[in-house]
């Protein structure tokens, strides 16, 4: 079987010199890590901990506010809850207003966990940004922000006011 000579502009292309790349492989490596500890320290995934941070924070009370944060499907969203909710680390709760509506809300054992993730957030940050110093740092989260509003996702208006631009994992 012979295998079609690879197009001129796909050879010609620098993947390491690729902004997407480098936010892409960056995001995985900061997964990976996070991983790696939220297995280690508390037996879930980076994504099952990150929700129950999201749920504990108001960020995300609802299954579908998760689907529109990870960028995923409602399907794979219900699929991570039921397996949060058979650990017994959250639970589903009818809206009095509104009975379609499912609000989501953590188990004391959840709450635990949720607490316990940004001392994990940021010791992978710390690590990722080792030898950053605070003005770069600062400096990354802008123009962070403002591709995010680029891309008209309002979070890159959103700013912790109870954080600096000196501290590195803010």
């Amino acid at each position: 079987m012979d295998s079609a000579p690879t197009p001129p502009e796909v050879s010609a292309y620098q993947l390491g010199e690729s902004v997407g790349y480098l936010l892409s492989r960056v995001k995985s490596s900061m997964s990976n890590m996070v991983t790696q500890r939220t297995m280690a320290e508390l037996g879930i995934t980076s994504t099952q901990g990150s929700i129950l941070f999201m749920v504990a924070s108001g960020k995300c009370l609802l299954a579908a506010e998760l689907a529109r944060e990870y960028g995923i499907d409602a399907s794979a969203v219900t699929r991570l809850i039921d397996r949060l909710e058979k650990r017994g680390l959250l639970t589903r709760l009818r809206c009095h207003d509104d009975r379609r509506a499912v609000r989501l809300a953590l188990t004391p054992e959840g709450h635990a966990i949720a607490a316990r993730m940004p001392a994990i957030f940021t010791g992978v940050m710390d690590k990722l940004l080792n030898g950053f110093t605070p003005e770069e740092v600062g400096f990354l989260k802008s123009m962070l922000r403002r591709a995010l509003l680029n891309s008209g996702d309002p979070t890159g208006l959103l700013r912790d006011s109870t954080a600096s631009s000196e501290n590195k994992t803010s």
